[in-house]
């Protein structure tokens, strides 16, 4: 069975109803990056910080997995499918992919403010008690701190992904600008000779001396078309 890798980045879900963070009118229009998303912002004010991932975990629950997300889903029934996303929402899963390597964290997921990537102080939120206030504790006594990855964290799982990259058969990008590093650089672990596609409706920067097949639709009219092409 072929390996297709697939990394996904906010226009994935923006056809869900998700919020992007880059593109006018997004998140990052609204709240400063600093305030909401780096440990000195959690440090400086955690109400805010536990305020804005409880609305983005209450948004979550009030979409559903695009047709792009379902379709990618299917795809497991022919292909060894391995997603590596930039989104931290759930949409991949709910849609019924199983393999899914999450580079900037799970919305709904929570952990330790002290030791944020020690698993034994990981925990899943129920969708109907996504909340979390101040004076919840982790199992190791630390506030609960959203299990996302911030400007300034290192990202565990990006050799994970680089791994997972430099073993496709096929390469496909969806909705993703490819310059938030370091998961633009993953383009660069994919094999020669391996094609690549990319699923964006607007022009993209293409870092690199790699040949693109450039599909201009959004996530679910790309995916559409993406699949007949692997047909062809």
């Amino acid at each position: 069975m072929k390996k297709l890798v697939v990394l996904t980045g906010a226009g994935m879900s923006a056809e869900s109803g998700i919020s992007t963070f880059r593109d006018s009118g997004g998140l990052w229009d609204t709240y400063k990056v600093e305030d909401v998303a780096t440990p000195e912002g959690w440090y400086r004010n955690p109400q805010l910080v536990t305020d804005f991932y409880n609305t983005r975990r209450r948004e979550l629950q009030n979409v559903e997995p695009c047709l792009g997300h379902k379709l990618l889903a299917q795809l497991e029934q022919e292909y060894d499918v391995q997603i590596i996303t930039q989104n931290v929402d759930n949409l991949h899963e709910r849609a019924g992919s199983t393999k899914v390597c999450h580079l900037h964290g799970e919305l709904m997921k929570v952990c330790s403010s002290r030791d944020p990537n020690n698993p034994h102080f990981i925990e899943t939120l129920p969708p109907d008690h996504c909340d979390v206030k101040i004076g919840d504790k982790a199992k190791d006594g630390s506030q609960l701190r959203p299990f996302i990855v911030w400007f300034g964290e290192a990202v565990p799982n990006i050799e994970q992904a680089a791994e997972l990259s430099s073993k496709a058969d096929i390469y496909l990008i969806i909705g993703t600008s490819l310059n938030v590093y370091p998961a633009a650089g993953l383009i660069h672990y994919v094999p020669e000779g391996c094609p690549i596609y990319l699923i964006d409706p607007k022009p993209v920067q293409w870092n690199s001396m790699l040949p693109v097949h450039h599909i201009m639709k959004g996530a679910s009219e790309g995916m559409k078309e993406f699949i007949e092409r692997l047909k062809g």
